[in-house]
Protein backbone atom coordinates (compact mmCIF):
# COMPACT_ATOMS: atom_id res chain seq x y z
CA UNK A 1 0.00 0.00 0.00
CA UNK A 2 3.09 2.40 0.39
CA UNK A 3 4.39 1.82 -2.82
CA UNK A 4 0.78 2.49 -4.21
CA UNK A 5 0.46 5.87 -2.38
CA UNK A 6 4.54 6.54 -3.43
CA UNK A 7 3.35 5.93 -7.22
CA UNK A 8 -0.04 8.17 -6.88
CA UNK A 9 1.99 11.15 -6.02
CA UNK A 10 4.44 10.79 -9.25
CA UNK A 11 4.21 11.88 -12.46
CA UNK A 12 5.04 9.32 -15.60
CA UNK A 13 5.56 12.20 -18.14
CA UNK A 14 6.18 10.86 -20.93
CA UNK A 15 3.85 7.91 -21.25
CA UNK A 16 0.94 7.77 -22.57
CA UNK A 17 -2.33 9.15 -21.18
CA UNK A 18 -4.42 11.83 -20.14
CA UNK A 19 -4.26 12.45 -16.32
CA UNK A 20 -1.25 12.46 -14.01
CA UNK A 21 -1.67 9.15 -11.41
CA UNK A 22 -3.20 11.38 -8.92
CA UNK A 23 -5.28 13.11 -11.34
CA UNK A 24 -7.27 9.98 -11.93
CA UNK A 25 -7.00 8.26 -8.39
CA UNK A 26 -8.47 11.88 -7.01
CA UNK A 27 -11.67 11.41 -10.14
CA UNK A 28 -11.81 7.35 -9.29
CA UNK A 29 -12.15 8.40 -5.25
CA UNK A 30 -15.07 11.64 -6.53
CA UNK A 31 -16.42 9.07 -7.89
CA UNK A 32 -16.26 6.44 -4.83
CA UNK A 33 -16.04 8.39 -2.00
CA UNK A 34 -19.80 9.29 -1.82
CA UNK A 35 -22.76 9.46 0.42
CA UNK A 36 -22.11 5.72 0.52
CA UNK A 37 -19.33 6.37 3.22
CA UNK A 38 -21.84 8.56 5.49
CA UNK A 39 -25.53 7.77 4.69
CA UNK A 40 -24.72 4.33 3.28
CA UNK A 41 -22.92 3.62 6.38
CA UNK A 42 -25.09 4.41 8.86
CA UNK A 43 -28.46 2.64 6.99
CA UNK A 44 -26.62 -0.24 6.83
CA UNK A 45 -26.14 -0.14 10.39
CA UNK A 46 -30.06 0.53 10.83
CA UNK A 47 -30.94 -1.92 8.77
CA UNK A 48 -28.54 -5.10 9.89
CA UNK A 49 -27.12 -3.91 13.11
CA UNK A 50 -23.91 -2.72 14.07
CA UNK A 51 -22.06 -5.96 12.57
CA UNK A 52 -22.62 -4.64 9.45
CA UNK A 53 -19.49 -1.95 9.85
CA UNK A 54 -17.50 -5.37 9.90
CA UNK A 55 -18.53 -6.45 6.24
CA UNK A 56 -18.42 -2.66 4.89
CA UNK A 57 -14.62 -3.45 6.34
CA UNK A 58 -14.02 -7.21 5.03
CA UNK A 59 -15.62 -5.73 1.69
CA UNK A 60 -13.44 -3.16 1.46
CA UNK A 61 -9.89 -5.30 1.96
CA UNK A 62 -11.14 -8.37 -0.52
CA UNK A 63 -12.33 -4.85 -2.58
CA UNK A 64 -8.54 -4.13 -2.73
CA UNK A 65 -7.58 -7.29 -4.51
CA UNK A 66 -10.63 -6.59 -6.85
CA UNK A 67 -9.77 -3.06 -7.84
CA UNK A 68 -6.18 -4.09 -8.47
CA UNK A 69 -7.08 -6.63 -10.90
CA UNK A 70 -9.57 -4.69 -12.68
CA UNK A 71 -7.60 -1.65 -13.01
CA UNK A 72 -4.58 -3.81 -14.42
CA UNK A 73 -6.94 -4.81 -16.95
CA UNK A 74 -8.19 -1.43 -17.98
CA UNK A 75 -4.51 -0.29 -18.61
CA UNK A 76 -3.66 -3.17 -20.34
CA UNK A 77 -6.29 -3.05 -22.95
CA UNK A 78 -6.95 0.69 -23.31
CA UNK A 79 -7.05 2.08 -26.78
CA UNK A 80 -5.93 5.51 -28.55
CA UNK A 81 -8.58 7.06 -30.44
CA UNK A 82 -7.64 8.78 -34.30
CA UNK A 83 -7.64 12.30 -32.18
CA UNK A 84 -4.85 10.85 -29.46
CA UNK A 85 -7.59 10.43 -26.70
CA UNK A 86 -6.96 7.54 -24.30
CA UNK A 87 -9.82 5.17 -23.75
CA UNK A 88 -10.39 1.97 -21.37
CA UNK A 89 -12.03 -0.03 -19.12
CA UNK A 90 -13.87 -3.70 -18.29
CA UNK A 91 -15.20 -3.14 -22.44
CA UNK A 92 -11.87 -3.16 -24.06
CA UNK A 93 -10.80 -6.16 -22.10
CA UNK A 94 -14.22 -8.16 -22.84
CA UNK A 95 -13.37 -6.84 -26.51
CA UNK A 96 -9.69 -7.58 -26.64
CA UNK A 97 -8.68 -9.84 -23.88
CA UNK A 98 -11.83 -12.34 -24.69
CA UNK A 99 -13.08 -11.66 -27.79
CA UNK A 100 -16.91 -10.82 -26.07
CA UNK A 101 -17.85 -7.52 -28.03
CA UNK A 102 -21.40 -8.98 -27.51
CA UNK A 103 -20.85 -8.63 -23.21
CA UNK A 104 -18.61 -5.45 -23.52
CA UNK A 105 -21.53 -4.09 -25.06
CA UNK A 106 -23.97 -5.42 -22.40
CA UNK A 107 -21.25 -3.92 -20.15
CA UNK A 108 -21.52 -0.35 -21.34
CA UNK A 109 -25.64 -0.46 -21.37
CA UNK A 110 -25.40 -1.47 -17.62
CA UNK A 111 -23.04 1.02 -16.91
CA UNK A 112 -25.02 3.81 -18.53
CA UNK A 113 -28.06 3.87 -17.00
CA UNK A 114 -26.10 2.59 -13.45
CA UNK A 115 -24.71 5.68 -13.26
CA UNK A 116 -27.81 7.41 -13.03
CA UNK A 117 -28.67 5.92 -10.00
CA UNK A 118 -25.13 5.55 -7.84
CA UNK A 119 -23.77 8.52 -9.49
CA UNK A 120 -26.55 10.89 -10.01
CA UNK A 121 -29.52 10.66 -8.36
CA UNK A 122 -28.70 9.15 -4.89
CA UNK A 123 -26.10 11.54 -4.57
CA UNK A 124 -28.31 14.56 -5.76
CA UNK A 125 -30.73 13.30 -3.33
CA UNK A 126 -28.46 13.61 -0.74
CA UNK A 127 -27.56 17.09 -1.23
CA UNK A 128 -30.85 18.40 -1.61
CA UNK A 129 -32.25 16.37 2.00
CA UNK A 130 -29.27 18.78 3.33
CA UNK A 131 -30.61 22.51 1.81
CA UNK A 132 -34.13 21.19 3.23
CA UNK A 133 -33.03 20.71 6.61
CA UNK A 134 -31.58 24.24 6.72
CA UNK A 135 -34.35 25.63 5.54
CA UNK A 136 -36.96 24.25 7.43
CA UNK A 137 -39.40 26.93 7.62
CA UNK A 138 -39.13 26.67 3.49
CA UNK A 139 -41.53 24.68 1.34
CA UNK A 140 -39.43 20.89 0.76
CA UNK A 141 -40.65 20.90 -2.75
CA UNK A 142 -39.49 23.99 -3.64
CA UNK A 143 -36.67 23.84 -2.15
CA UNK A 144 -35.57 20.70 -3.56
CA UNK A 145 -36.50 21.96 -7.27
CA UNK A 146 -34.62 25.37 -6.82
CA UNK A 147 -31.30 22.88 -5.35
CA UNK A 148 -31.92 20.64 -8.13
CA UNK A 149 -31.80 23.70 -10.79
CA UNK A 150 -28.33 25.49 -9.06
CA UNK A 151 -26.80 21.64 -9.11
CA UNK A 152 -27.44 20.91 -12.35
CA UNK A 153 -25.91 24.27 -13.61
CA UNK A 154 -22.91 23.82 -11.84
CA UNK A 155 -22.63 20.59 -13.01
CA UNK A 156 -22.73 21.33 -16.66
CA UNK A 157 -20.74 23.94 -16.32
CA UNK A 158 -17.86 21.18 -15.41
CA UNK A 159 -18.82 18.28 -17.43
CA UNK A 160 -19.43 19.92 -20.55
CA UNK A 161 -15.50 20.83 -19.79
CA UNK A 162 -14.52 17.00 -20.27
CA UNK A 163 -11.85 14.89 -18.19
CA UNK A 164 -9.12 17.60 -17.82
CA UNK A 165 -11.77 19.98 -15.82
CA UNK A 166 -13.63 16.84 -14.28
CA UNK A 167 -9.98 16.00 -12.45
CA UNK A 168 -8.80 19.65 -11.96
CA UNK A 169 -12.17 20.38 -9.80
CA UNK A 170 -11.51 16.53 -8.27
CA UNK A 171 -7.84 16.93 -7.05
CA UNK A 172 -8.65 20.24 -5.35
CA UNK A 173 -12.12 19.02 -3.87
CA UNK A 174 -11.13 15.54 -2.90
CA UNK A 175 -8.58 15.74 -0.45
CA UNK A 176 -9.84 18.87 1.38
CA UNK A 177 -13.07 17.08 1.98
CA UNK A 178 -11.82 13.94 2.72
CA UNK A 179 -9.29 15.43 5.26
CA UNK A 180 -12.17 17.56 6.74
CA UNK A 181 -14.54 14.71 7.13
CA UNK A 182 -11.44 12.29 8.85
CA UNK A 183 -10.72 15.11 11.33
CA UNK A 184 -14.14 15.07 12.06
CA UNK A 185 -14.46 12.06 12.79
CA UNK A 186 -11.32 11.25 14.74
CA UNK A 187 -12.31 14.00 17.11
CA UNK A 188 -15.93 12.15 17.92
CA UNK A 189 -13.66 8.97 18.65
CA UNK A 190 -11.69 10.98 21.09
CA UNK A 191 -14.61 12.15 23.03
CA UNK A 192 -16.30 8.39 23.08
CA UNK A 193 -13.27 7.02 23.64
CA UNK A 194 -14.73 5.32 26.68
CA UNK A 195 -16.83 3.37 24.09
CA UNK A 196 -14.33 2.32 21.59
CA UNK A 197 -13.28 -1.59 22.88
CA UNK A 198 -17.00 -1.65 23.86
CA UNK A 199 -17.55 -1.00 19.93
CA UNK A 200 -15.50 -2.73 18.52
CA UNK A 201 -16.61 -6.31 20.58
CA UNK A 202 -20.23 -5.12 19.82
CA UNK A 203 -19.31 -4.74 16.08
CA UNK A 204 -17.77 -8.24 15.91
CA UNK A 205 -20.34 -9.99 18.10
CA UNK A 206 -23.18 -8.62 16.08
CA UNK A 207 -21.23 -9.39 12.74
CA UNK A 208 -22.29 -12.98 12.90
CA UNK A 209 -25.33 -12.39 14.95
CA UNK A 210 -24.87 -15.17 17.82
CA UNK A 211 -28.36 -14.18 19.85
CA UNK A 212 -30.53 -16.49 21.59
CA UNK A 213 -32.65 -16.96 18.14
CA UNK A 214 -31.90 -20.40 16.61
CA UNK A 215 -32.09 -21.68 13.25
CA UNK A 216 -33.95 -19.92 10.58
CA UNK A 217 -34.14 -17.01 12.96
CA UNK A 218 -30.29 -16.69 13.92
CA UNK A 219 -29.32 -17.67 10.11
CA UNK A 220 -32.01 -14.62 8.85
CA UNK A 221 -29.78 -11.97 10.91
CA UNK A 222 -26.65 -13.04 9.59
CA UNK A 223 -28.06 -13.04 6.43
CA UNK A 224 -29.43 -9.60 7.12
CA UNK A 225 -26.35 -7.97 8.18
CA UNK A 226 -24.19 -9.27 5.56
CA UNK A 227 -26.74 -8.18 3.10
CA UNK A 228 -26.82 -4.42 4.04
CA UNK A 229 -23.06 -4.10 5.12
CA UNK A 230 -21.56 -6.03 2.36
CA UNK A 231 -24.51 -4.16 -0.21
CA UNK A 232 -23.26 -0.58 1.59
CA UNK A 233 -19.73 -1.68 1.68
CA UNK A 234 -19.36 -2.39 -2.72
CA UNK A 235 -21.68 0.85 -3.03
CA UNK A 236 -19.41 2.99 -1.18
CA UNK A 237 -16.03 1.53 -2.72
CA UNK A 238 -17.59 0.24 -6.13
CA UNK A 239 -14.89 -2.86 -6.53
CA UNK A 240 -15.49 -5.39 -8.84
CA UNK A 241 -18.09 -2.77 -10.53
CA UNK A 242 -15.96 -1.81 -13.40
CA UNK A 243 -16.56 1.63 -13.16
CA UNK A 244 -13.02 2.98 -11.74
CA UNK A 245 -10.46 1.58 -14.28
CA UNK A 246 -12.62 3.84 -16.73
CA UNK A 247 -11.12 6.31 -15.12
CA UNK A 248 -7.60 4.84 -14.27
CA UNK A 249 -7.47 3.89 -17.66
CA UNK A 250 -6.85 7.86 -19.23
CA UNK A 251 -3.93 7.96 -16.53
CA UNK A 252 -0.22 8.86 -17.49
CA UNK A 253 1.26 5.16 -16.50
CA UNK A 254 4.63 3.12 -17.52
CA UNK A 255 2.98 -0.09 -16.98
CA UNK A 256 -0.25 -1.43 -16.26
CA UNK A 257 1.11 -2.46 -12.96
CA UNK A 258 1.63 0.60 -11.39
CA UNK A 259 -1.90 2.12 -12.24
CA UNK A 260 -2.87 -0.77 -10.84
CA UNK A 261 -1.34 0.03 -7.63
CA UNK A 262 -2.83 3.57 -7.28
CA UNK A 263 -6.37 2.40 -8.03
CA UNK A 264 -6.12 -0.10 -5.35
CA UNK A 265 -5.21 2.31 -3.08
CA UNK A 266 -8.66 4.60 -3.40
CA UNK A 267 -10.53 1.47 -1.59
CA UNK A 268 -7.80 1.59 1.21
CA UNK A 269 -8.93 5.26 1.81
CA UNK A 270 -12.29 4.75 1.02
CA UNK A 271 -13.71 2.03 3.00
CA UNK A 272 -11.03 0.90 5.12
CA UNK A 273 -10.33 4.32 6.35
CA UNK A 274 -13.38 6.53 6.05
CA UNK A 275 -16.21 4.07 6.04
CA UNK A 276 -14.74 2.20 8.92
CA UNK A 277 -14.52 5.34 10.99
CA UNK A 278 -18.04 6.34 10.08
CA UNK A 279 -19.03 3.04 11.46
CA UNK A 280 -16.85 3.98 14.52
CA UNK A 281 -18.49 7.05 15.46
CA UNK A 282 -22.05 5.76 14.74
CA UNK A 283 -21.73 2.61 17.16
CA UNK A 284 -19.45 4.42 20.03
CA UNK A 285 -22.21 6.85 20.15
CA UNK A 286 -25.13 5.20 20.44
CA UNK A 287 -23.21 3.55 23.41
CA UNK A 288 -21.82 7.23 24.59
CA UNK A 289 -25.63 9.11 23.72
CA UNK A 290 -28.91 7.43 24.87
CA UNK A 291 -30.90 9.51 22.44
CA UNK A 292 -28.85 7.86 19.82
CA UNK A 293 -30.49 4.43 18.63
CA UNK A 294 -29.65 1.67 16.21
CA UNK A 295 -32.90 2.05 14.38
CA UNK A 296 -32.52 5.96 13.67
CA UNK A 297 -31.67 5.06 10.16
CA UNK A 298 -30.28 7.44 7.63
CA UNK A 299 -29.98 10.02 10.07
CA UNK A 300 -27.80 8.29 12.50
CA UNK A 301 -23.88 10.00 11.18
CA UNK A 302 -25.91 13.58 11.67
CA UNK A 303 -27.20 12.48 15.40
CA UNK A 304 -22.98 11.54 15.95
CA UNK A 305 -21.75 14.39 14.54
CA UNK A 306 -24.52 16.85 16.48
CA UNK A 307 -22.44 15.79 19.26
CA UNK A 308 -19.28 18.21 18.09
CA UNK A 309 -20.11 21.83 19.51
CA UNK A 310 -21.17 24.53 17.13
CA UNK A 311 -19.45 23.08 13.87
CA UNK A 312 -20.32 19.36 14.23
CA UNK A 313 -23.49 19.54 12.16
CA UNK A 314 -22.15 21.64 9.46
CA UNK A 315 -18.62 19.68 8.47
CA UNK A 316 -21.17 16.81 7.97
CA UNK A 317 -23.25 18.51 5.93
CA UNK A 318 -20.61 20.25 4.09
CA UNK A 319 -19.30 16.67 3.75
CA UNK A 320 -22.26 15.06 2.63
CA UNK A 321 -22.18 18.36 -0.31
CA UNK A 322 -18.93 18.00 -1.24
CA UNK A 323 -18.42 13.79 -1.46
CA UNK A 324 -21.93 13.42 -2.89
CA UNK A 325 -20.93 16.45 -6.15
CA UNK A 326 -17.46 15.09 -6.11
CA UNK A 327 -19.38 11.73 -7.21
CA UNK A 328 -21.87 13.25 -9.79
CA UNK A 329 -18.79 14.53 -11.69
CA UNK A 330 -16.64 11.48 -11.53
CA UNK A 331 -19.31 9.34 -12.48
CA UNK A 332 -20.70 11.29 -15.49
CA UNK A 333 -17.52 10.41 -16.87
CA UNK A 334 -17.79 6.35 -16.54
CA UNK A 335 -21.28 6.85 -18.00
CA UNK A 336 -20.23 8.97 -20.93
CA UNK A 337 -17.75 6.23 -21.56
CA UNK A 338 -19.62 4.02 -22.00
CA UNK A 339 -21.87 5.50 -24.39
CA UNK A 340 -19.05 6.67 -26.28
CA UNK A 341 -18.45 3.01 -26.63
CA UNK A 342 -21.59 2.08 -28.18
CA UNK A 343 -22.33 4.55 -30.74
CA UNK A 344 -19.28 7.00 -31.01
CA UNK A 345 -18.35 10.56 -29.60
CA UNK A 346 -22.05 11.74 -30.70
CA UNK A 347 -23.26 10.49 -27.89
CA UNK A 348 -21.70 12.14 -25.13
CA UNK A 349 -22.95 15.33 -25.30
CA UNK A 350 -26.52 13.72 -25.71
CA UNK A 351 -26.02 12.03 -22.84
CA UNK A 352 -24.24 14.76 -20.18
CA UNK A 353 -27.37 16.73 -21.57
CA UNK A 354 -29.47 13.64 -19.93
CA UNK A 355 -27.32 13.77 -16.93
CA UNK A 356 -27.78 17.24 -15.97
CA UNK A 357 -31.55 16.61 -16.08
CA UNK A 358 -31.33 13.40 -13.99
CA UNK A 359 -29.54 15.89 -11.20
CA UNK A 360 -32.93 18.05 -11.04
CA UNK A 361 -35.14 15.02 -11.13
CA UNK A 362 -32.76 12.72 -8.60
CA UNK A 363 -33.55 16.34 -6.23
CA UNK A 364 -36.94 14.98 -5.67
CA UNK A 365 -36.94 11.58 -6.05
CA UNK A 366 -37.89 8.66 -3.04
CA UNK A 367 -34.49 7.47 -1.56
CA UNK A 368 -36.02 3.65 -0.69
CA UNK A 369 -36.83 3.41 -4.59
CA UNK A 370 -33.25 4.84 -5.52
CA UNK A 371 -31.14 2.95 -3.32
CA UNK A 372 -33.06 -0.79 -4.45
CA UNK A 373 -32.67 0.29 -8.41
CA UNK A 374 -28.84 1.56 -7.96
CA UNK A 375 -28.17 -1.82 -5.86
CA UNK A 376 -29.96 -4.05 -8.55
CA UNK A 377 -28.22 -1.57 -11.38
CA UNK A 378 -24.58 -2.45 -9.66
CA UNK A 379 -25.25 -6.15 -10.07
CA UNK A 380 -25.51 -6.01 -13.30
CA UNK A 381 -22.66 -3.95 -14.29
CA UNK A 382 -20.67 -6.32 -12.04
CA UNK A 383 -21.39 -9.56 -13.97
CA UNK A 384 -19.74 -8.76 -16.81
CA UNK A 385 -16.67 -6.95 -15.07
CA UNK A 386 -15.90 -9.71 -12.95
CA UNK A 387 -16.09 -12.54 -15.74
CA UNK A 388 -12.99 -10.29 -17.62
CA UNK A 389 -10.82 -9.97 -13.88
CA UNK A 390 -11.80 -14.18 -13.71
CA UNK A 391 -11.11 -15.14 -17.35
CA UNK A 392 -8.09 -12.93 -17.50
CA UNK A 393 -6.69 -13.86 -14.14
CA UNK A 394 -3.27 -15.33 -15.93
CA UNK A 395 -2.75 -12.08 -17.33
CA UNK A 396 -3.17 -10.34 -14.20
CA UNK A 397 -0.71 -12.88 -12.53
CA UNK A 398 1.54 -12.39 -15.24
CA UNK A 399 1.80 -8.61 -15.59
CA UNK A 400 2.53 -8.84 -11.65
CA UNK A 401 4.98 -10.98 -11.84
CA UNK A 402 6.84 -9.38 -14.45
CA UNK A 403 6.71 -6.12 -13.25
CA UNK A 404 6.05 -5.73 -9.01
CA UNK A 405 7.65 -9.17 -8.54
CA UNK A 406 10.92 -8.96 -10.44
CA UNK A 407 11.05 -5.51 -9.19
CA UNK A 408 10.69 -4.15 -13.33
CA UNK A 409 7.94 -1.48 -11.70
CA UNK A 410 9.47 1.73 -12.90
CA UNK A 411 9.72 0.06 -17.08
CA UNK A 412 8.00 0.99 -19.79
CA UNK A 413 5.55 -1.08 -20.76
CA UNK A 414 6.59 -2.40 -23.96
CA UNK A 415 4.61 -5.86 -23.52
Amino acid sequence: MLTAIRISLKQDKDSEGDVSHFGALATSLAATIGTGNIIGVATAIAMGGPGAVFWCFLTGILGIATKYGEGLLAVKYRVKTANGEILGGPMYALEKGLGMKWLAVLFCIFTAFAAFGIGNAVQAQAISDIFVRYNASSDPGTCRIVVGLVMAAIVASVIFGGLKKITKICSFMVPIMAGCYILGCIFILCVNHAYLWESLSWILREAFSIKAGVGGATGFAIMTTMRYGIARGLFSNEAGLGSAPIIAAAAKSKNSVRQALVLSSGVFWDSVVICTMTGLVIVSSILAYDHIEVSSSGVLTQLAFNEIPYVGTHILSLGIITFAFSTILGWCYCGEKAVEYLGGKRMVKPYRGLWVIVTILGSTAGLSLVWNLSDIMNAFMAVPNLIAVLLLSGIIWKETKYYLWENHLDETDNK
